[in-house]
């Protein structure tokens, strides 16, 4: 009986240690985006262009990490042909915009040290939060087939964003197993809650006014992880 239980105090430890794994990470990061966006408003066509983001990051763990974004962008469309837009709008708005938001991998949720496909899948997130934009319009005011009429709107304003996230990292590693950098494809749908978006706000009763305004990025960042190494066993 004794040396049943000497034999289970050494191999009882080692199962143990062997199923415990490290992860180490770094608490903060920055990182810098180039978007390709375009804006889904009740103007008829849009136009895509290409901004930049400025991220400072918080790891709450290695899968898990608040987001402090600071986005510089140009959204535009309309024309003044029937094509276009049919009753002559056009807009381009130069915006500039705040967002929080956390993001969550799919790592801190599933197991993947048995499985190379597990092991690569872990790195798709998701996310949300909130934010704002604040937009400044150039607008064509004034319609060009119906005489002395002002569409109504504000060529500056600013209104809640809400962003909705979905992407994947790619994580570099250095010797000691921490990932020191990373590149992120990522799919961002922002609902933005107001009319300022485009500059103009048509009542429903006179022209087509149908949904929340939106816009989408389509993003390829990089990111550089800080501060003091921390662990999390799991």
């Amino acid at each position: 009986m004794k040396k049943l239980i000497l034999l289970l105090s050494f191999v009882l430890p080692s199962f143990i240690v062997e199923a415990q794994q490290a992860y180490y990470y770094d608490e903060f990061g920055v990182g810098l985006d180039l978007s390709y966006e375009r804006g889904f408003t009740n103007i008829t066509t849009q136009t895509s262009h290409v901004s930049a983001n400025l991220n400072f990051v918080y790891n709450y763990g290695p899968f898990a990490s608040s987001v402090a974004e600071f986005q510089y962008g140009t959204l535009s469309g309309g024309g003044l042909s029937p094509n276009s837009d049919p009753y002559g709008r056009q807009y381009i708005n130069h915006y500039s915009a705040f967002i929080l938001r956390t993001d969550f991998q799919l790592g801190g949720f599933i197991g993947y040290s048995r499985s190379d496909f597990v092991n690569f899948v872990k790195n798709f997130y998701g996310g949300t939060g909130i934010g704002f934009v604040s937009n400044n319009n150039t607008v064509q005011r004034y319609s060009i087939y119906e005489q002395g009429y002002r569409f109504p709107g504000a060529n500056k304003s600013i209104n809640v964003d809400i962003p909705l996230t979905f992407g994947y990292e790619f994580k570099f590693y250095n010797n000691y197993q921490e990932p020191y950098m990373a590149i992120d494809l990522s799919y961002v749908h922002s609902l933005v809650f107001g009319e300022g978006l485009d500059g103009y706000d048509d009542p429903p009763s006179k022209f087509r006014n149908l949904h929340t305004d939106q816009y989408r990025q389509i993003v390829l960042g990089v990111k550089f992880n800080f501060g003091n190494p921390a662990q999390v066993i799991k």
